[in-house]
């Protein structure tokens, strides 16, 4: 199709969805958004990395720069261009850096909009840890997880009533009064939120968590839920789950009650662990028995939490990737926000967007180029050539610019 402001790479091909992954040409069109903030730094960082890592396994990527936040507001005067969607849903595969929603915005959110408009519905994050990487618990490398969090519902997709409305009032009557709540809500200001959790999201997400530890040899898939307290969201969001595990895997998953009801605790051989925990809980499994988890599946907020906890424990966001995956597309991000203190100054770390492109090669099936990213940022950050936010907690070393340390990482390749 023809864009509006949006130049189309004239080599290159469109990457195809086929039957829930990808034909993936070796000289691809790829959409990116360098980003808000310090996107302006660690954009083209990743893709020049990136593009180095085609290269050396005899591919080329074509890029096909598009706009979001403050660079589509100079482009097109909005925030998200129809340009930017059409394009992301017409190549299917795509990276982004991070956004900022302005105050006034008409958004929550810029990244929470991308995701629902492109029903991008798993955040996925793995969280592993590179060695040089300051960490600030003991043994970091006992971390290797993978967090698929809900991305289209929960209290990202609520509905919320302002205090001293009208509407607030409303609803407080009608929960009061109709619904038979009274005495619940204090007297005086309130503001009300209502949150949906649904059967189709649950079990497309809890699927995919399934899917992906039964394709890469993983041991368990832990469903995270404050279900104690939110009987009709959060619980059901646990039943759901468990169901997708029991009606549709056969032999290939079993549950934690059965595992230890009728084998003692004995785990048939390729065989996936459905189990849950309690979000509170979870957080301090997750710094006491890190090894015991492999793939949590979670609602949205829950998700969030715990993936930024379990980034802090292998050394912060700086360095921890994400991809949001939808039924045949993918938008790669990295977890951590724009930081506009530090925009322009060519010293942000690129890591976290690097390794983001890595998840994304991996959906294209690209694992030869994937392992070579790896491979290149683990060298240079045990070899102590890093950024200044990994060089002012570690003793000597080199500190180097943004720019620096993607040449370093493209040396490397």
């Amino acid at each position: 199709m023809s864009y509006d402001r949006v130049e189309v790479p004239t080599n290159g091909s469109q990457i195809e969805a086929v039957d829930g992954g990808f034909d993936v040409p070796d000289d691809p069109i790829i959409p990116i958004i360098h980003g808000d903030g310090i996107g302006v730094d660690i954009g083209p960082a990743a893709q020049k990395v990136l593009g180095a890592a085609a290269e050396a396994t005899g591919r080329e990527i074509n890029w096909m720069r598009l706009y979001a936040g403050e660079s589509a507001r100079e482009r097109y005067d909005e925030n998200l261009p129809e340009d930017t969607l059409e394009a992301f849903r017409e190549f299917n595969v795509g990276i982004k850096g991070p956004l900022t929603t302005p105050v006034g915005a008409g958004y929550r959110s810029l990244n929470v909009a991308l995701r629902k408009r492109l029903d991008l519905y798993a955040n996925v994050r793995p969280t592993y840890h590179i060695d040089g990487v300051p960490s600030p618990v003991k043994d970091p490398d006992a971390m290797d997880m993978v967090n698929f969090r809900e991305n289209t519902e929960d209290v990202y997709a609520g509905i919320e009533w302002e205090q001293g409305t009208e509407e607030v009032e409303q609803v407080r009557e009608f929960v009061e009064e109709e619904m038979g709540y009274d005495n619940t809500i204090h007297e005086g200001e309130v503001g009300i939120g209502i949150k949906p959790i649904t059967e189709f999201g649950t079990k497309r997400l809890v699927r995919r968590a399934i899917d992906y530890a039964l394709e890469n040899d993983r041991d368990s898939v832990t469903l995270i839920h404050k279900g104690n307290i939110m009987k009709f969201t959060e619980a059901q969001f646990r039943d759901w789950g468990f169901e997708v595990a029991n009606e549709e895997y056969g032999d290939e998953v079993i549950t934690e009650d059965t595992l230890w009801e009728q084998r003692d605790g004995d785990v048939p051989e390729d065989t996936v662990v459905v189990n849950d925990r309690i979000a509170d809980a979870m957080l301090q499994w997750l710094l006491l028995r890190p090894e015991e988890y492999d793939v949590l599946a979670m609602p949205n907020l829950n998700g969030d939490y715990l993936s930024d906890s379990a980034g802090a424990q292998i050394g912060g966001l700086g360095i921890a990737p994400g991809a949001n995956l939808g039924d045949g597309r993918v938008l790669a991000e990295p977890v951590h926000g724009s930081a506009p203190k530090h925009a322009g100054n060519d010293e942000a770390n690129p890591t976290a967007m690097i390794l983001s492109g890595r998840l994304m090669f991996d959906q294209m099936g690209w694992d030869d180029a994937s392992q070579k990213i790896y491979d290149a940022v683990e060298g240079a950050i045990s070899s102590k050539k890093v950024t200044y936010d990994i060089h002012r907690q570690i003793d000597g070393g080199e500190k180097l610019a943004t720019s620096e340390f993607a040449d370093e990482i493209v040396d490397n390749i």
